[in-house]
């Protein structure tokens, strides 16, 4: 995974779960929760690419 989709995958959620002022520990729950979903979809796109042979 390239250094752009990792900044990302913690940028944009815990820049708008910021903007929504919610407590620090709230926020940081919700954006590793974000982060987590984000990996998976992108292990779920790299196997299947894998799988099925495209590039």
């Amino acid at each position: 995974m390239s250094v752009f989709f990792t900044a990302l995958l913690l940028i944009l959620p815990i820049s708008a779960l910021a903007a929504r002022r919610l407590p620090l520990s709230t926020t940081i729950k919700m954006a590793l929760v974000w982060v987590a979903i984000f990996a998976v979809f992108f292990l779920v796109v790299m196997v299947w690419q894998r799988g099925t042979g495209v590039t």
